[in-house]
This record gives C-alpha cells, structure tokens and sequence, in this order.
C-alpha cells in the first residue's frame, strides 16, 4: 500500500500529459449529454448501461465502442464541452502541459468537417486552464492513402496543430504502411510521434524510429523483449509515453503487479506515465500514478524521475521546458 506522503506527492506534483486520445476523454454522462443535444439515439438506454459495456476484452473490442462514443460529437460546440472536460479534469490532477491526440477521420467519416473537428478543440485548448497543443492523429487500420487527404484538408489549419501520430488498430498495420504521410509532414516541420510496441511487435518500434522517423514513441512497452532496442532507446533518450491503466485493460499485462514500467526506468529509458483514453479505462492522470505506485516497488525518486520525464519528453520551446523542471525541481525540494 501507498503511504500517505507518497500518495500527497503523486497527486499534487507538476506532470506533463502526453498521450491522451480526446475522444477517449468522453464521459459515458456528457456521451448522454451529447446525444440529447444533437438528437442522436445511442444503443444504450443509460449512462450506466453505457458504463457497464467499457468491459473490452482487447484493443479491437475497445476501438468499437470508442467510435459508437464519438458519434455523438456533430458541432464546434460539442467538440470544446469535451476538449474542456478534459483540460479540468488535467488541471485538477496538477496537469501543467498536455499534447492532446485527435482523429479527425473518426469525424470526417461521418460527415464532419474538419474545421469543425480542428476549431473545437483548438478553441478549448486557448481558454485551457493548462498549456495544452493538439498532435493530429492517423488511423493505421486506414489507408496511408485516407490519411494524405486527411492532411491536406488540415494543412489550412496547420497553425493549431503541431505533430502528427499514428494510432488505431496496431497489429498488422506496421509504420512502415505510412512512410510517404510521415515524410510529407517532415518535410511541413511537424513534429512526428507514432504508436508502437503496444500489441504490436518491438520490430514496429524500430519501423517508427527508422522509417517514420518519430521523435517520441507512444506505448512502446513490448521495447524490452529486444535487448539491442532497449539498449538503443536508453542511449538516445527516446521517449515511451507509457498508459498503465490502458495496458491492464487491453491485456496487455494481466495485473498491474506484472507492468514492465520499474524496468524500463531501470533499463535508462525516458518513460514517461500518461492515461491514454481515460474515460474507458478507469482513470486519469493521479489514478495511473497511484495505481503503478500502489502496485510496484517505487519510491518517491521515482515519482520525482517520472514528473521530469514528461517534460522533458514534450514539445515545448526549451525556456518553457526548463521552467516547468524548475518547477517540478522545486516542489521536490519541500519534500
């Protein structure tokens, strides 16, 4: 169990958010919410029903309800309600920076123009109570085709972007099916992130590194089945935007007591604790940290250790960057 100190620490340090899916921030109530406003009719008959169906057996099982959740979001408006549910939910767990995903194909898809996508969250993202950005995400069970026409109908927009990631169903759908998106947004400065190594291979995480060339590699745990890889990721200070309570979820470790994260901080790899799709999988921010923590031999150095990493693994001009490890710095020196 967490003492109480460990637990205060946890909750009140500074952290950076850097792998979150904002459609994954929707709240079975405001789903609701949503759904009466736009005249949508779920195929669930209440908040609780809709709650008791978040129970995936797999990624594939989570991604179907993941886009029944987003077809409530039709409007400019819907799509700030929920990008600000978020930023206060972030905000409440001591969030000071967020890089939030989003996929605007899951909208466009349905007859959603892209604007409307960019421009709610975007809007939110400048009233947020945190410094948040937004990274533009591809959908890998999509043609690399699909995703080339999704950035060309954002480029208008590029100003309210600054990367672009990769996410979606990862087996059988490897980096390297993206090779000429990710080389065109090189080319436009954006910065480049990627899901790999999650249920997919460490041979993946290797395609994203060298194929795709991404700066920061989402998931990643499945890095230490290759010794050369782990040993590469530490060397170069990659950074893996590790999801604990996703990875339970999805199976990708059976109990929290099995999570390879104390082995990756061994290993010199920058880790990096994040909540990934919250509202499905039992928790935001502080209920990641403290589950891990509750769950593995890990101590306040850690805590310290993993409070830098975000910010050191985030996109952040580097006077902004070192402010926020001041400040991470700072709070640990009371302790």
């Amino acid at each position: 169990m967490l003492n109480d100190q460990l637990r205060r620490v946890l909750q009140q340090m500074p952290k950076a958010e850097l792998h979150i899916h904002i459609e994954g921030s929707l709240e079975p109530e405001l789903i609701f919410a949503l759904a009466e406003r736009n005249g949508v009719k779920l195929a669930y008959g209440s908040v609780e029903e809709l709650r008791a169906a978040y129970a995936f057996t797999d990624l594939q099982s989570f991604l179907d309800i993941y886009y029944a959740g987003a077809s409530v979001l039709l409007k400019e408006q819907d799509f700030y309600d929920m990008t600000m549910a978020y930023l206060k939910r972030a905000e409440a767990d001591n969030v000071r920076h967020t890089e939030i995903f989003f996929d605007p194909q899951t909208h466009t898809a349905r007859g959603v123009d892209i604007k409307v996508v960019i421009d709610g969250i975007y809007r939110a993202c400048q009233d947020s109570p945190v410094s948040a950005t937004l990274i533009l995400c591809f959908l890998r069970h999509l043609s690399e085709e699909d995703a080339i026409a999704t950035l060309e109908a954002a480029l208008p927009y590029r100003d309210k972007f600054i990367g672009v990631g990769l996410d979606s169903s990862e087996v059988g759908n490897p980096p390297e099916k993206f090779a000429n998106v990710f080389a065109r947004c090189r080319d436009l400065g954006l910065r480049l992130v990627a899901h790999a190594g999650e249920e997919g291979p460490p041979a993946y995480i290797y395609t994203a590194l060298d194929t795709l060339k991404v700066e920061r590699i989402d998931h990643g745990v499945r890095c230490l089945e290759d010794a050369e890889l782990t040993a590469r990721l530490a060397k170069e200070q990659m950074a893996l935007t590790v999801c604990p309570l996703s990875n339970i979820k999805l199976c990708v470790f059976d109990q929290m007591e099995q999570h390879n994260l104390l082995q990756l901080l061994d290993a010199g790899i920058l880790a990096t604790v994040n909540s990934d799709d919250p509202a499905y999988f039992g928790g935001y921010m502080n209920d990641n940290f403290i589950a891990t923590f509750e769950a593995l031999p890990l101590g306040l150095s850690h805590a310290h250790r993993l409070s830098r990493n975000g910010f050191v693994a985030a996109f952040l001009p580097e006077e902004q960057k070192q402010k926020f490890l001041a400040e991470v710095d700072a709070f640990f020196a009371k302790i």
